[in-house]
């Protein structure tokens, strides 16, 4: 991993931004840059990354079936470009400027979600709010056990995204023109 500290965060502006490249080799598919910006200065909390292919990569939409508990150590590579989404649960994280990308699991993107669900639990002041938030959460917790089948779906237009499964649907992407 190479890694540059001092430059000047997009944020505050104090030189206390650490850049950081690595490489990964994900065989068969080949090697993606992931990349990281983080600010060390306590009181701004900028973070960013994303992730790469070498290769250029066609837009794609890419949807895995979770059947089994053991479907939760599959690779999921998210670029930032891309958008996440769980239609059956109707939950999806939208690409924008504060959206990252990562490597993880699907365990992993679960949890991402339980996290924003949990909190949205906690600061909900209305009931329903508070039970529709506990009721998908309980859906993960069976998703994750396995008791539950669901689909996840990553469309990405920059082809950056990858689910490492022999079980995972490609399809191109069709990528709307801006006029």
């Amino acid at each position: 991993m190479q890694t540059l500290d001092g430059q000047p965060c997009p944020m505050c502006l104090k030189k206390t931004l650490t850049l950081s490249e690595d490489a990964i080799d994900i065989p068969p598919f080949g090697k993606f840059f992931v990349f990281g910006m983080h600010c060390k200065d306590p009181e701004c909390t900028f973070q960013k990354s994303d992730v790469e292919s070498e290769q250029p990569r066609d837009p794609c939409r890419i949807t895995f079936t979770i059947e089994k508990d053991k479907d939760m150590t599959v690779r999921v590579i998210k670029s930032s470009a891309a958008k996440l989404s769980f239609p059956q649960l109707k939950l999806s994280v939208e690409p924008g400027v504060d959206a990252v990308g990562y490597i993880s699991n699907v365990e992993g993107v679960l949890q991402r979600f339980e996290q924003v669900l949990k909190t949205e639990r906690d600061i909900a002041e209305e009931d329903e709010d508070k039970t529709k938030c506990k009721n998908l959460l309980k859906k993960i917790w069976k998703i994750k056990c396995g008791d539950v089948p669901t689909k996840m779906v990553i469309e990405d237009p920059t082809g950056n995204s990858l689910v490492v499964s022999d079980r995972a649907v490609v399809e191109k992407l069709k990528v709307k023109q801006g006029k």
